[in-house]
C-alpha cells in the first residue's frame, strides 16, 4: 500500500516540461501509450474511415443478394406447381381456341346466330355482318342486329347466344319501345345489339399481319417530332 501511494505521489510530482527527468518506467509507459494512440488514430483515419463506406456498400449488396436468393429459393420450391399451372393454362387456352371458328365455319355460325333470335320468338329486322378486325392471332367479326319482340324473348335470345358452342359476345345493347301504334302487343320492344364472334387466324394470315403491324409502328415513330439539340 505504501509503495502504491509512493508511486502516485511520484506521478503527481512529474514535471511535464522536463520528461527527461521522469523515471525510466514512466517514460517507457508514456512512449507505449503514445504509440498506441498514434497507431489507433492512424488506423482510424487511414484505414477505417476510408474502408467504412465500402463495408456499408458491401453489407447493403449482401442484403440484396440474400433477398434475391430467398426469392429464387421460393420460386424453385414452387417450380413444380408453376409447371402444373402453366400446363393448365395452356390446356384452357387450347380449349378457348377450339371455340373460335375457322374460315369455313363462320357462315354456319352466322346462320346459328340468326336462328337463335328466331327460335326465341323475335322478329329479325336487321342482320348485317361488318368487316373483320384482325388482331394478333384472331379476327373479330361484328354483326349489327335489330330484333323486335317481348322482353322475355330477348332474354331467351341472350341465353341462346351464350349456349352456342362458339364464342359470341353481345355489345352496345339498346332496348327501346317499338313505338308502332298499330302493334297488336303494346309491350313490343326493339333490340339493337352488336354481336361479335371471333375467328382464329391461321399461320399464313398471322405471318401476313406481322409486316402490317411493323409498318404501323414505323409510321407512328416517324410522326414523332425529334427533340432539337439542347431541348430536355
Amino acid at each position: 500500500m505504501n509503495k502504491l501511494q509512493a508511486l502516485f505521489d511520484q506521478l503527481r510530482n512529474l514535471d511535464p516540461n522536463d520528461p527527461g527527468r521522469w523515471p525510466v518506467a514512466v517514460r517507457i509507459a508514456t512512449v507505449a501509450l503514445l504509440f498506441v494512440l498514434v497507431t489507433a488514430s492512424g488506423y482510424y483515419f487511414l484505414v477505417w474511415k476510408k474502408q467504412r463506406p465500402i463495408l456499408l456498400e458491401a453489407r447493403a449488396e449482401e442484403g440484396q443478394l440474400m433477398e434475391s436468393l430467398s426469392t429464387k429459393a421460393r420460386r424453385a420450391a414452387n417450380l413444380e406447381a408453376y409447371r402444373q399451372q402453366l400446363a393448365e393454362m395452356e390446356k384452357s387456352f387450347g380449349a378457348m381456341l377450339r371455340q373460335l371458328p375457322n374460315k369455313t365455319e363462320v357462315p354456319n355460325l352466322l346462320v346459328d346466330i340468326s336462328q337463335t333470335g328466331l327460335a326465341a320468338g323475335l322478329e329479325e329486322k336487321l342482320f348485317q355482318p361488318q368487316g373483320e378486325n384482325k388482331k394478333d392471332f384472331y379476327a373479330e367479326l361484328p354483326i349489327k342486329i335489330r330484333l323486335t319482340g317481348g322482353y322475355h324473348e330477348m332474354g331467351k335470345f341472350a341465353s341462346g347466344i351464350a349456349a352456342l358452342p362458339r364464342i359470341v359476345t353481345l355489345h352496345d345493347i339498346e332496348i327501346t319501345p317499338t313505338g308502332n301504334r298499330g302493334a297488336l302487343d303494346p309491350t313490343e320492344l326493339t333490340l339493337n345489339v352488336t354481336a361479335k364472334t371471333y375467328r382464329y387466324l391461321d399461320d399464313e394470315e398471322q405471318a401476313a399481319e406481322e409486316p402490317k403491324g411493323k409498318a404501323k409502328k414505323k409510321d407512328r415513330n416517324k410522326g414523332k417530332k425529334k427533340p432539337a439539340a439542347g431541348e430536355a
